[in-house]
């Protein structure tokens, strides 16, 4: 069979360039009667095509001189025998005729045709399409090997082996059995296939092994595929499936953590799906449940040490014993710090020690803290500062309701927006603080349940609002500056720092356009208490009721005299 003779595969069919004719049993027998009948005739015929038997003559350098008993001797070129080293004077051998003569007039013999010759009949006389041969595979050939089952047959490529092939090479020297896929009569040429006997001996043992393994059941298999979710498992006939949740106790990201494509392992049968042809199988199943006496041995108090294992933004995953790992989320990493990230505390694989805070054996958790390894700074709160003591903190941060102000490190405090000011409406801290600021403030309350101290600023002097009515009563005349000015009416700050109001119904008895006709920002004016109420920490102020007075005040200062009195004076 000739090494060049090309083949192109598609859906693992093979298709020759020639067109394959189906041929029965009867034109096999058809074509071995003719040969035959052809070698049955007498020599001297010379019917080109029939195998005679031959002696070796001569030998030389480069054929080999054989004598078939016609007119004229034969040549073969020494390289059609397939072992020239054992070639010898008057051994015997077939050849094929080829030509009757050729133009020396010397007739032509080819070994390597009847050799051929012989193959192709030995294949006709025992196989058929469908039959199982023995071969060795001898090399390889453009789309596949070639294999001697007593003729060079072709093996395609993807029908070596019902798995990925890596090296072709591995299979050249080796013996297999085989499947005649086609016989092609006319070029003399047979297509075999290995893959079809893999496949129908893998069913075979399937339903088999489906059969016979039950559940819990130890098997021996090769990885044979690993994907995100898990490892197929290649049990002699059988493929499993070992999910990644069945691998190890332990949290891996990746099967490829713990196998390799051809590794043996020793797997646990854990459920059979005959319909389906499905086996899950366990790894982590052979050995004990670390969480069976979890809640035992690290009950909540716990001391451990153990090795960070894994970063997440939500925590730290520590790994206590094989197989068992705990969580330190962040905020249980520090009393003094506010954490965002574990990595401004640990690093992956550092040693630290925790305390068990909680277990949750039925899922599979266990939280930890390492700050209460450390002194809380919460629980003698209440002795370092207590309520009313005055202490100087630094401003930390602003927030819109307030300033949290750092007692130490650790203790965090509060000074809301409403207790900054007496007199003040702070529509923003801002306004009286900013950060960085070292201020004295007062303890007002403490929570240590919490975690809450609030201070506050206002309180280191006397509320001006309690005594009001005493020191500002209704009636009273006040100097102050205008601070504001708006439609309705001005402010005005006091001496003591309370603003007032001015209503426009109250800055003047005569007619006017706007506010600003009547009275400017800065100005420095006189005005009357007309009305005061503490709980909402309002005054009303009236700068027309003020003029009133003066007024009258003046008009009482006029002597105004009688008539009697102006006669007697002209007199």
């Amino acid at each position: 069979m000739s090494t060049n003779q090309q083949y192109t595969w598609d859906n693992d069919n093979l298709v020759d360039d020639v067109d394959f004719q189906e041929q029965d049993a009867q034109e096999f027998q058809n074509l071995l009667a003719t040969k035959k009948e052809a070698e049955s005739d007498k020599p001297a015929t010379m019917v080109p095509g029939i195998i005679l038997k031959g002696t070796i003559v001569e030998i030389t350098k480069d054929h080999v001189v054989i004598d078939v008993g016609l007119k004229s001797e034969g040549l073969v070129p020494i390289e059609e025998f397939s072992d020239p080293e054992q070639i010898a004077l008057s051994q015997e051998v077939e050849v094929l005729l080829d030509r009757a003569e050729d133009e020396n007039g010397q007739i032509v013999l080819s070994r390597e045709k009847a050799e051929r010759l012989r193959q192709w009949e030995y294949i006709l006389e025992h196989c058929e399409e469908g039959s199982i041969v023995k071969g060795r595979v001898l090399r390889k050939v453009k789309g596949g090997l070639m294999v001697d089952i007593g003729m060079e047959a072709f093996l395609p490529g993807s029908q070596i082996d019902n798995k990925r092939i890596k090296n072709l090479d591995d299979y050249i020297g080796n013996t297999y059995e085989f499947k005649i896929l086609k016989i092609n009569i006319e070029r003399k040429n047979v297509v075999v296939s290995r893959r079809e006997l893999l496949e129908a001996e893998r069913i075979s043992k399937k339903t088999e092994l489906l059969e016979e393994i039950k559940i819990g059941d130890i098997r021996s298999g090769t990885v044979k595929n690993i994907t995100d979710f898990g490892v197929f498992l290649d049990l002699d006939g059988i493929d499993g499936l070992l999910h990644i949740t069945d691998m190890t106790w332990k949290r891996i990201k990746h099967p490829s953590e713990m196998v390799q494509l051809g590794d043996k392992l020793e797997v646990m049968i854990l459920n059979i799906d005959k319909e389906k042809g499905r086996v899950a199988l366990g790894l982590k199943q052979k050995d004990s449940n670390p969480w069976d006496q979890i809640e035992m041995k690290y009950p909540p108090g716990t001391r451990i040490k153990g090795k960070i294992v894994n970063l997440l933004p939500y925590g730290a995953f520590i790994e206590i014993e094989s197989g068992i790992e705990g969580l330190i989320h962040v905020s249980e990493m520090s009393w003094v710090k506010n954490v965002t990230d574990p990595s401004e505390i640990v690093n992956k694989g550092d040693e630290v020690e925790a305390v068990v805070l909680s277990v949750q054996k039925d899922e599979g958790k266990i939280s930890l803290g390492m700050k209460q390894i450390e002194h809380n700074p919460w629980d003698d709160v209440d002795e370092k500062f207590p309520i009313g003591k005055n202490i100087k903190v630094e401003i930390k941060s602003l927030t819109n309701y307030g300033a949290f102000v750092e007692l130490e490190p650790g203790v965090e405090g509060l000074i809301h927006i409403s207790d900054l000011s007496w007199i003040k409406k702070v529509s923003h801290p801002s306004e009286v603080l900013k950060k960085g600021d070292l201020v004295e403030a007062v303890v007002l309350s403490i929570d240590k349940d919490n975690k809450k101290i609030t201070l506050g600023l206002k309180q280191l002097s006397d509320n001006p609002w309690e005594n009001i009515e005493k020191t500002m009563p209704v009636g009273s005349i006040l100097k102050g500056t205008v601070c504001k000015i708006t439609a309705f009416g001005a402010f005005v700050e006091l001496d003591n720092g309370i603003e007032g109001l001015i209503h426009v119904t109250e800055l003047s008895d005569e007619a006017f356009g706007k506010v600003e006709d009547v009275i400017s920002r800065g100005d420095e004016i006189t005005a009357k208490v007309i009305k005061i109420d503490p709980e909402h920490k309002k005054i009303a102020l009236s700068t027309k009721e003020h003029m009133i007075d003066e007024n009258q005040e003046n008009r009482d200062d006029i002597v105004v005299s009688s008539p009697e009195e102006e006669k007697s004076d002209e007199e």
